[in-house]
């Protein structure tokens, strides 16, 4: 017996695939925010460690309170270097409470309902949009095809919420300043106000180029894997179109979207909540980190990066299966009662 909504006996509309999208995200987003706070904490270690001594006034803007300890005593219990998530978690709930693992969570909402709308929702139809154009994919879209859709709306959805990704990760990156006592950001609308005024409009596009490399990978890898994983076990009667199906589907496509978008996921964390100056550009960001860290460098919170994907990625894609189905038969029942209802 099935789970959930039953399968569709027609494709859902372009709006409910849309809507569908941004609310899973946000969803998923609230449920594991905690491991997103966490994992960003964990990239930006040793940030900005070799100019610390003329820097220590910003040092809040660069790193986590935890870190700012580092700073006065390298080799001291509070040394960032050496803690893992549950530290991390640990080490933030004591210093900030429990709503510190929250921080930027408004902008995060914000983000998957401009994002992961496009993202996601737009996938399915620009990827009929390519194999109409190509018109040689009769027997479904190929791989290629797939993967130019889920570049495409990546792209697309980069270019329209970037500055709610920028505020997220510099809430998500603030600890309590150790020096002042007092975050700089009070919520998400001051974070626009204060990074605008500040460094300019272009403050709130900062990292557009890494940021759009690196969705378009995470994009084309979690949507054509999940696509893909999920045909294939349907073709293979292993289970059917059920809460099953898409558990294990989207839990193999966190996995194998982890690996691969954790580098480009680095660079564009530091990157992003780095101070002006600081870095000339993605490139230079990535050789410095290389330089200072090694090739491990760029796997920096891959755990948290890890369980955050895979458990998102869970939630997202279930939800996201569940909520087109529901709005579906919603549309469904409305139309019937429009159509039995008498004149």
């Amino acid at each position: 017996m099935g789970i959930g909504f039953k399968p569709l006996d027609q494709p859902p509309t372009v709006g409910v695939r849309f809507f569908a999208a941004g609310f899973a995200a946000c969803i998923a987003d609230g449920i594991t925010f905690p491991l997103d706070t966490a994992k960003v904490r964990l990239q930006i270690q040793g940030e900005g460690s070799a100019a610390a001594a003329t820097t220590a006034p910003r040092l809040t803007t660069l790193c986590t309170s935890t870190m700012a300890a580092q700073f006065d005593m390298a080799a001291g219990p509070f040394n960032a270097q050496n803690r893992g998530l549950s530290g991390t978690i640990v080490c933030i709930v004591k210093q900030e409470g429990p709503k510190g693992l929250y921080s930027g969570l408004v902008a995060g909402l914000h983000r998957q309902m401009s994002f992961a709308s496009i993202r996601i929702g737009l996938y399915d139809s620009v990827k009929t949009f390519y194999q109409k154009q190509l018109r040689r994919e009769k027997d479904g879209a190929s791989m290629p095809t797939r993967i130019m859709a889920g570049i495409t709306t990546g792209a697309i959805a980069v270019s329209c919420a970037q500055p709610t990704d920028v505020v997220k990760v510099r809430m998500q990156a603030e600890g309590a300043d150790p020096f002042a006592g007092k975050k700089r950001y009070t919520g998400a609308l001051s974070a626009y106000r204060t990074i605008a005024r500040e460094e300019g409009m272009k403050g709130l596009w900062k990292g557009t180029g890494p940021n759009i490399a690196r969705n378009s990978i995470v994009n084309a890898t979690e949507l054509v894997c999940y696509d893909m994983v999920k045909e294939e076990i349907l073709a293979m009667n292993l289970m059917t179109d059920n809460l099953p199906c898409h558990f294990t589907s989207a839990f193999i496509t966190g996995f194998v979207t982890t690996c691969v978008a954790s580098p480009v996921d680095v660079v564009k964390t530091r990157f992003m909540n780095s101070r002006p100056g600081q870095y000339t550009g993605a490139l230079d960001c990535a050789m410095k980190m290389f330089y200072e860290g090694g090739p491990m460098a760029f796997y920096k919170g891959f755990t948290p990066s890890f369980m955050r994907l895979g458990s998102w990625n869970i939630l997202m894609f279930v939800f996201y299966e569940q909520l087109k189905r529901g709005f579906t038969h919603l549309n469904q029942q409305n139309r019937y009662r429009e159509v039995k209802a008498p004149i």
